[in-house]
């Protein structure tokens, strides 16, 4: 995703159309030829026609698939006709804006851009006064939401955590209440049942102003997450509702190579492309043109231990996916990094969240959806989220690229100083010396040096005073009152499901 030219920058400052195309977009590496590429597809197509994808029984889903020419087995598993499928992956819109809260401004996602979200669905948050872990609540993902809404290169919210001490549609209705009203930014949503997704689509059109302006400038995106090869009828449910109303809409699986799937980096490839496949070929018998891309996601297990989260097959598998789905212009899904396997916001943490951000740099994944989450999805870290956000910036300078033109190789500026000149003083430099400049919160100009008068503080300190101040002194724009109270009647109505 996007921030619409025009916009505000990382650094808060607006950018040019003019300054926008002086850059060009870094390059992404591929790392399978061409003829690979072909024989992922052919098994892929060949696991839908042959294999096939089981589906929960529903007249609904298995008219749509009949009518398009689907085999369906008696035990419920559907067989894709390889041209029915490339033909979806053709309608299928390739780019999708997703606007904030009052309409003023979108994300696109779309080939070429990232944003970067909190993730996603946690059960636990470091209690910022003990330090100790506990279970996360609807206050957890109101305070995530606000804090999201003060960084600047953190684009959207997703639901960060669960709220654990209600389990119920009401706990899960009320998820998104918590984002709407703590945040400006747009939203993404993800939920077990289509009574939520309907009533938060209600809740999406009073926002803004009608079912018909909600499908014309969407405010949420829907993360649906079915198994590897299999649908259940909720996900069902929900990619169809999404394609009837206009709501953009990403599926994606995890494939566990050696668990869900074949251990090899190729054959989990295949499980989740065919899974991916078949969720949007579903949305485009509903509503062609509708947008459902695929995010369907790779992990690993460890040999030695059975853990997953293995880093260098999933980053691999990630890279090839992103250039597998490249293929059919699909734009790129989700990227894993921005994420700790430790169980604490400490060194190894800080570590690993550096390196997994910086391999998304040579892939530029669409969405970066697991800022924050510590433990391996357990836990959600508000300190990790600052730093996530810091690093963000940096990927963003990184990617702008460089400009070379005559007043960037600046020969002139050469001939006049001198062979032994100093630029230092010279206008040239003044104009020029933020070109590539990462405005850092932490690093750079920011850390603490002994020739500086920054305090003598740890990162983890460093980053605590951030936050703390955020949570001191930041605000967001509230609700209009008679929308916040539309939305809170809608929530009330399911307060005892």
């Amino acid at each position: 995703m996007q921030r619409r030219k025009g916009g505000r920058s990382s650094r808060g400052k607006s950018t040019t159309k003019n300054e926008e195309q002086l850059y060009r977009t870094t390059p992404i590496y591929n790392i399978l030829p061409e003829a690979d590429v072909q024989k992922i597809l052919d098994a892929t197509f060949q696991l839908m026609s042959e294999i096939g994808v089981a589906f929960d029984p529903d007249p609904r889903v298995f008219d749509y698939f009949t009518k398009a020419g689907c085999e369906i087995t008696p035990d419920n598993v559907v067989k894709f006709d390889r041209e029915l499928v490339e033909k979806c992956l053709s309608t299928v819109s390739k780019s999708v804006k997703l606007w904030n809260r009052d309409a003023s401004d979108y994300l696109e996602f779309k080939e070429g851009a990232t944003s970067f979200i909190p993730g996603m669905t946690c059960i636990k948050v470091v209690d910022l006064e003990t330090g100790e872990l506990r279970e996360s609540t609807r206050e957890d993902i109101a305070t995530i939401a606000r804090v999201s809404d003060a960084l600047p290169n953190i684009d959207g919210v997703c639901v960060p955590v669960i709220d654990v001490p209600d389990p119920t549609l009401h706990g899960e209705i009320g998820a998104f209440v918590a984002m709407a009203e703590n945040t400006t930014k747009p939203l993404e949503y993800l939920c077990d049942n289509i009574i939520s997704l309907n009533a938060i689509i209600e809740m999406a059109a009073a926002i803004r102003g009608g079912m018909d302006k909600l499908a014309e400038k969407p405010y949420f995106n829907l993360q649906i997450t079915p198994l590897p090869l299999y649908y259940a009828k909720t996900h069902c449910d929900q990619i169809i509702r999404a394609a009837e109303c206009g709501i953009p809409s990403m599926v994606g699986t995890v494939s566990i190579g050696g668990g869900t799937a074949p251990y090899t980096i190729a054959g989990c490839l295949t499980h989740s492309l065919a899974t991916d496949f078949a969720g949007m070929v579903l949305s485009q018998l509903v509503r062609e043109g509708s947008f459902c891309i695929g995010c369907a996601e790779n992990d690993f297990m460890e040999p030695s231990t059975g853990n997953l989260k293995n880093k260098v097959p999933e980053l691999l598998a990630d890279m090839a996916m992103r250039q597998i789905r490249g293929h059919y212009g699909l734009p790129p899904t989700a990227g894993g990094g921005g994420n700790s396997s430790a169980r604490r916001f400490n060194q190894d943490a800080c570590i690993q969240i550096g390196i997994g951000l910086m391999e998304a740099f040579y892939m530029q994944p669409g969405t970066m959806d697991y800022l924050g989450i510590l433990d391996d999805g357990i836990t959600f870290s508000l300190h990790s989220l600052l730093l996530c956000n810091d690093l963000a910036g940096m990927l963003r300078c990184m990617w702008k690229g460089i400009p070379v033109d005559d007043e960037h190789l600046a020969l002139d500026v050469t001939r006049s100083v001198g062979l032994r000149g100093n630029y230092l003083a010279d206008k040239h430099t003044v104009k020029h010396c933020r070109d590539n400049y990462w405005n850092t919160s932490y690093f750079g100009a920011a850390f603490p040096l002994s020739s500086s008068s920054i305090p003598d503080k740890e990162l983890t300190e460093r980053i605590d005073d951030d936050l703390r101040n955020i949570l001191e002194n930041h605000q967001p724009a509230p609700l209009p009152d008679p929308i916040r109270e539309k939305i809170y009647a809608i929530l009330e109505k399911h307060e005892d499901i």
